[in-house]
C-alpha cells in the first residue's frame, strides 16, 4: 500500500509539473484596435473605417463590410493602413456568405501580405502576392466535386494561382466545408506562431462563438514581417452577397519574453490599485441596493418574481434552442461514424480487390496436385459488423428527421398561439373569449339533439310513414334459346371464314 501510495503520489506530482510546463508556454494575448474593426458604429460620418480602406464594390455600413453584393462580375476589398509590427499574431474573422442559388460564385478570401493588394483575378485581388491567403472557394472550376472549400496558400511572389485546379495543388493544407447560407456567421480563426501556422474553422450551425475545429496546420512556415491584412471577394456568372462581420487582431507574446509595464500590461502596483477601487465601488453599489429595496419593497418583489419564473413561450423557445443544439450534435456524430463507416468500406473493397488479384496468379498444380486454399483476409464478422452499423445510420438519420418534425410542428403551434392570443387581447373590451374545451361538448350535444328531434318527426302519431316507390321489374330482353341461337350463328360464320381464309392462302401459292 505504501508503495502504491508514492507511486500515486509520483503520478500526480508529474502530471501537475506537466501542467505547468503547457500553461506556462500559453502565449499573452493582447487586442490590437487598429488592425480591427467590428460594429456597431463601424463606419464614421465620413463614410469610412477607422484604420480601414475599402474599395471596388465594397460598401461599408454600420454593422458589416460587404465586399461584394450578390450580382455578376463584381470584386470589392478592404485592407488595413497600419503595417502588422508583430512577431507572432491571431485574427479572428467572422464572415457570412449567402446567395438565392444552390451553388455560389467565386468566393472570398483573407489576406496578410508584405504589400497591399490591387484589384485582380484571384478573389477580387492582385496575383504573384507576398504572403499567405486564406481562400474560402465557392465555385468548383475542376468539375471535382469539392467544393465549398477552405484553402490555405503560401507564395513568395512568383507564383501564379491556379485557377483550373481551384488552387489544390499549391495549398499547404484545407478542408471541405460548407460557408454558404448558414443560419449563424462562419468564424475562421488564423494564428502564426513561432513559424506555425494553424487554421481553426467555425461551421456556423450553433450560436457557439467557441465551437472551433482544426482545418489544417502546416511547421516551419516563414511569412514577412511588416505586412498588411485584408480582405477581398469576387463575383462571376454566380452572384453571392459576401460579408465581413468583424476582423478582430490578437499580437502573441512569448511567457518567456519578458512583458512591458507600458504597452497594454499592468504592474503590481496598478493592479492593487483598481482592485481597491473595484471593491470600493462594488461595496457603494450594494449600498445603494440596500437602501432601494428598503423604500421600493414592491419593485423588489415584483423583480425577483420575474427574474424566478418565465413564460411559456420563452420556456417553449429555450426547449426547442436546446433541442436544435442536440440535434446538431448528433448529426455531427453521425458524420464521424459515416466517416468511419467510409473508410472500413473502403478498406474493405481494397482487401476485395487484393483477393481477386491473388485467385487471378494462383495457376493450377500440374500432376493432379491440389491447388493450395487463398486465406480470405476479411472475415464474415466484419461484413456483419459493416451492415448493422449502416442499419444503425439509417435508423439514427429516421430518428433525427423525426426530432425535427417534432420541433417544427412545435414551433408552428408556438405561433400559432402567439397570434391567438393577440386576437384576444384586441377583443377583450368586447367580451370573454370562448373556450376551445367546450366546442367537442356543444358539438355532441348538437348531434343528440338533431338525432332526437328526428325520432320525434318519425314517431309522433298521425304521422305517415313515408317509402320509396317499388323498384320495378327490367325486363327478359334475352332468353335461353335466343342465346343458343346466336351461339351457333357466331360459330357457322367463324368455321365458314377460316375455309375461306385457307383456300384463299392455297390459290396463292400456285404462283409461286
Amino acid at each position: 500500500m505504501a508503495a502504491t501510495g508514492r507511486a500515486g503520489d509520483a503520478f500526480l506530482l508529474i502530471f501537475f509539473v506537466f501542467l505547468g510546463f503547457t500553461s506556462s508556454q500559453t502565449p499573452h494575448k493582447r487586442f490590437e484596435y487598429k488592425l480591427s474593426f467590428k460594429g456597431p458604429h463601424l463606419v464614421q460620418k465620413n463614410g469610412k473605417i477607422p484604420f480601414w480602406d475599402y474599395s471596388g464594390h465594397a460598401i461599408a455600413s454600420d454593422e458589416q463590410v460587404r465586399i461584394t453584393p450578390s450580382l455578376r462580375s463584381k470584386k470589392g476589398a478592404v485592407w488595413s493602413t497600419y503595417i502588422n509590427g508583430h512577431d507572432h499574431w491571431l485574427i479572428e474573422v467572422t464572415i457570412r456568405v449567402t446567395g438565392r442559388g444552390r451553388v455560389g460564385a467565386d468566393g472570398l478570401a483573407i489576406w496578410y501580405t508584405a504589400a497591399r493588394g490591387m484589384e485582380g483575378p484571384v478573389y477580387g485581388s492582385s496575383d504573384r502576392w507576398n504572403g499567405v491567403g486564406v481562400f474560402f472557394d465557392s465555385f468548383d472550376n475542376d468539375n471535382q466535386h469539392n467544393n465549398p472549400y477552405v484553402l490555405v496558400m503560401l507564395n513568395d511572389g512568383n507564383k501564379m494561382y491556379n485557377h483550373a485546379s481551384d488552387g489544390l495543388t499549391q495549398q499547404l493544407g484545407g478542408c471541405l466545408r460548407d460557408f454558404r447560407n448558414k443560419p449563424y456567421p462562419v468564424r475562421a480563426k488564423l494564428e502564426y506562431y513561432q513559424g506555425r501556422l494553424t487554421l481553426w474553422y467555425n461551421n456556423g450551425m450553433t450560436p457557439n462563438k467557441d465551437e472551433f475545429e482544426l482545418c489544417m496546420q502546416a511547421h516551419e512556415i516563414t511569412l514577412p514581417k511588416g505586412g498588411f491584412f485584408g480582405v477581398s471577394a469576387a463575383t462571376g456568372g454566380l452572384a453571392d452577397d459576401h460579408d465581413v462581420l468583424s476582423f478582430l487582431f490578437y499580437s502573441l507574446t512569448p511567457p518567456s519574453t519578458d512583458v512591458p509595464g507600458k504597452e497594454g500590461f499592468i504592474t503590481d502596483e496598478e493592479r492593487e490599485r483598481f482592485t481597491g477601487e473595484f471593491d470600493e465601488y462594488q461595496q457603494k453599489f450594494e449600498k445603494q441596493r440596500e437602501e432601494y429595496v428598503k423604500e421600493h419593497p414592491d419593485a423588489q418583489v415584483e423583480a425577483e418574481f420575474e427574474a424566478v419564473f418565465e413564460r411559456e413561450e420563452e420556456r417553449e423557445l429555450r426547449l426547442i434552442y436546446e433541442g436544435q443544439e442536440k440535434i446538431h450534435n448528433t448529426v455531427r456524430d453521425l458524420q464521424r461514424k459515416l466517416d468511419e463507416i467510409v473508410g472500413r468500406q473502403e478498406r474493405t473493397l481494397s482487401l476485395v480487390s487484393t483477393v481477386q488479384q491473388s485467385m487471378g496468379s494462383v495457376q493450377p498444380a500440374s500432376g493432379g496436385g491440389v491447388q493450395p486454399a487463398v486465406q480470405m483476409p476479411i472475415q464474415r464478422h466484419e461484413v456483419d459488423s459493416i451492415l448493422t452499423a449502416q442499419r444503425e445510420l439509417t435508423q439514427g438519420l429516421r430518428d433525427l428527421r423525426s426530432k425535427v418534425d417534432t420541433i417544427h410542428n412545435r414551433a408552428a403551434t408556438i405561433e400559432t398561439n402567439q397570434a391567438r392570443q393577440i386576437q384576444q387581447g384586441q377583443g377583450a373590451a368586447q367580451g370573454q373569449p370562448v373556450d376551445p374545451q367546450i366546442l367537442p361538448e356543444l358539438r355532441d350535444n348538437m348531434h343528440h339533439i338533431k338525432r332526437d328531434v328526428s325520432t320525434l318527426l318519425i314517431n309522433r302519431p298521425g304521422s305517415q310513414q313515408l317509402s320509396c316507390p317499388p323498384i320495378p321489374e327490367y325486363p327478359q330482353c334475352l332468353t335461353p334459346v335466343y342465346f343458343l341461337v346466336l351461339i351457333v350463328a357466331q360459330s357457322a360464320m367463324f368455321v365458314l371464314y377460316i375455309t375461306y381464309k385457307s383456300r384463299q392462302e392455297a390459290a396463292s401459292k400456285k404462283f409461286y
